[in-house]
């Protein structure tokens, strides 16, 4: 019999085990327990004191309260924590007990039950009360295995090439992928197509995640296409557009953080619920190395990308009971047209300043993503993944 689930537990629930006690059950209790007092086992003995017969070891009879806790209430697993008895009277072979507790508290947070504990004999007669308090352990949660195709993903960004890399390696595990892209239709078609010839399934749409709106109605298309959306990664990301302080103006900042974090709060505002109907759900957003290690005048780009890990760890906390994982994967710097505007000799001596002596690649930051998305990553929530070849190491 498993575990009675503690919340099912009410005051006042009770279970009766009844045992007839015999020479054995003396026999082998004595055998046990080390305690061969004659009263219990010489008859000869016995029959000259003044109980003028055997009298049943007390804690033989309390012994059986074990039995009820473990096998009844509250069930297989559970176990004594403190108890006090008394005996009202001896007990003798033969004797039929009922052997009953009933629960007179609970204390959900230490998961206690306090029980009252009673053993009658045949004649009706009480030979022990008691109480006691009993720990109900909490079972492992068992995690069942996935059932049917892989989720529904949007990617936004996907036609740039950390976007594009992580479109085909969700598609290779089996998501079926929208492919969000800004102005370059060309490239988002090549990612399509790409995953289309492999066997999977993709579709490109257009959003200018600069707008508000955008992201729902990227999730809106998903629907639409394939009936569901179970993967979120926020890719998508303006040109760094390094400025000094003195020539930073706040629509600079504006036009980052409405890419970033506002593009982020409309998919999640649009995706969560058909998470939530799910019961699972990931959320991925794309950071970056420079929330770790400044780059000078990449503040607007960095200040998104930090605000951007900050709602990631919000998220995390508030839908995990859902079964929704938030997390951000953080790429070192990497070979894609985003970093168009930083100098060959920059990125040459980034590349001798990581232990791996190389940037990123693409497909780098996809395998990450992919790992996040899938069953591997499912007890995964709240963290940023350092895809950065140890540059920066937490």
């Amino acid at each position: 019999m498993a575990v009675k689930p503690f919340e099912d537990i009410r005051v006042g629930d009770t279970a009766t085990v009844n045992r007839r006690i015999d020479q054995a059950d003396v026999t082998r209790f004595a055998e046990i327990t080390g305690d061969t007092n004659p009263l219990h086992v010489d008859r000869a003995y016995a029959e000259a004191t003044p109980f003028r017969d055997i009298v049943v070891h007390g804690m033989l009879g309390a012994s059986l309260l074990s039995t009820v806790i473990g096998t009844r209430l509250p069930g297989e697993g559970a176990l004594w924590v403190s108890q006090s008895f008394e005996f009202r009277a001896p007990v003798r072979l033969g004797d039929d007990l009922a052997v009953t507790a009933t629960v007179t508290a609970t204390h959900p947070t230490q998961r206690l039950l306090d029980l009252a504990a009673t053993i009658s004999n045949q004649r009706g007669e009480v030979v022990l009360t008691g109480a006691g308090r009993v720990r109900v352990l909490e079972q492992a949660v068992a995690v069942p295995p996935p059932v049917g195709p892989a989720p529904v993903a949007i990617v936004t960004g996907g036609s740039g090439g950390i976007g594009a890399a992580i479109c085909c390696a969700l598609a290779e595990t089996g998501h079926a992928v929208v492919v969000g892209y800004h102005t370059d239709a060309e490239r988002a078609a090549r990612t399509v197509a790409e995953i289309v010839q492999g066997g999977g399934r993709a579709t490109a749409v257009a959003a200018d995640l600069s707008l508000d709106g955008a992201g729902s109605r990227l999730v809106e298309a998903a629907v639409r296409t394939y009936g569901d959306v179970g993967v979120v990664v926020h890719n998508a990301s303006g040109r760094i557009g390094a400025r000094p302080i003195a020539e930073l103006r706040w629509a600079d900042m504006a036009a980052q953080l409405d890419v970033q974090l506002r593009a982020a709060f409309d998919l999640g505002q649009a995706a969560i619920p058909l998470m939530r109907a799910r019961g699972d759900g990931r959320i991925i957003h794309v950071t970056s190395q420079v929330v770790d290690v400044p780059v000078a005048g990449w503040t607007a780009y960095a200040v998104a990308k930090s605000a951007l890990g900050t709602l990631a760890r919000q998220l995390a906390a508030e839908l995990g009971p859902d079964g929704i994982t938030v997390n951000c994967v953080a790429p070192g710097m990497t070979e894609t047209r985003l970093i168009g505007d930083v100098g060959e000799r920059a990125r040459l001596v980034a590349a001798r300043q990581t232990p791996l002596r190389r940037l990123a690649v693409p497909d780098d930051i996809a395998g990450a993503v992919a790992f996040l998305a899938s069953v591997s990553g499912a007890f995964v929530s709240g963290q940023t993944l350092r895809v950065n070849g140890g540059t920066v190491m937490a």
